[in-house]
């Protein structure tokens, strides 16, 4: 049986799915795996590439715009492996960068999960773990994130330090993800009213809420180039967003999800106007 299943799911991304896939191609795993392609019903002609460029691949067309946890489980379900990588199509692993996430997670008998270091194409970090969300918690990674975008030097160094020594944490980002299939079917894949953002989140409280641990690692560095699929439909992305928050909300902290309905009612607006 084949050890490893990466699965990609891509959405009018024919540029970085081409790049991800050549990266693969050119750097590939040492471990048995097989790549699998999950195309949301791509406008740009995504499948037509996997088709001619990559026919070891195997591709799954879907008829509509599944969002981000049906369409993973999709790939996972159609594959048999002991361990799946979800790994986005803006992604560019180096070199025995999965071989070695692999590694990481075969340590850790604990673990259900582990994510690697993510840096943008400039090496710069990006935020890819923390813990569980919550109104105060999102708060202070907000903060964090901006601080660190704008290089204001103490946020920065904090981000920096905190990013730098292996350890367990409440979630790592779904753009670089493995996990052992045994735990992804104990806890029934991830959750598919999550249609794009914090499916990852959920699914690593998923690993957690039945005794598992979540590893992050930053001995593996992934090249990530950050959702660049979003930005061709800002108000698409922002529904998308709403959407899964609101669903967040309502199933881990079902106290703040009129807290929360309002304020995107507010935001949405405010915007509006």
């Amino acid at each position: 049986m084949t050890e490893l299943a990466i699965i990609i799911v891509s959405y009018n991304a024919r540029a970085d799915l081409e790049a991800c896939l050549t990266q693969l191609h050119n750097a590939p795993p040492d471990v048995c795996h097989t790549i699998v392609v999950v195309d949301n019903d791509s406008s740009d002609g995504s499948s037509d590439a996997v088709r001619t460029r990559w026919p070891k691949v195997t591709l799954i067309t879907a008829e509509s715009n599944l969002g981000y946890a049906r369409a993973n489980n999709m790939g996972i379900r159609a594959t048999e492996s002991s361990l799946v990588l979800l790994l986005n199509s803006d992604t560019l692993p180096p070199a025995g960068a999965i071989d070695q996430l692999v590694t990481a997670l075969k340590a850790s008998p604990e673990a259900a999960i582990a994510g690697p270091r993510l840096v943008d194409a400039a090496g710069r970090l990006e935020i890819s773990f923390g813990p569980m969300l919550s109104p105060f918690q999102e708060l202070w990674q907000k903060c964090l994130v901006r601080g660190h975008r704008r290089a204001l030097p103490v946020i920065t160094e904090f981000v920096e330090k905190r990013a730098r020594t292996e350890r367990y944490v409440d979630w790592v980002s779904g753009a670089c993800l493995l996990v052992r299939r045994t735990d992804a079917d104990a806890v029934g894949l991830l959750d598919e009213r999550f249609f794009l953002y914090t499916e990852d989140v959920d699914f690593c409280a998923a690993a957690r809420a039945l005794g598992r641990r979540v590893l992050f690692t930053p001995t593996v560095e992934v090249v990530h180039l950050r959702g660049r699929s979003g930005r061709s439909n800002p108000a698409a992305r922002a529904a998308a967003y709403r959407q899964s928050h609101l669903a967040f909300y309502l199933k881990h902290h079902p106290g703040w999800y009129p807290a929360i309905r309002s304020y995107h009612w507010l935001r949405d607006h405010l915007s509006a106007r």
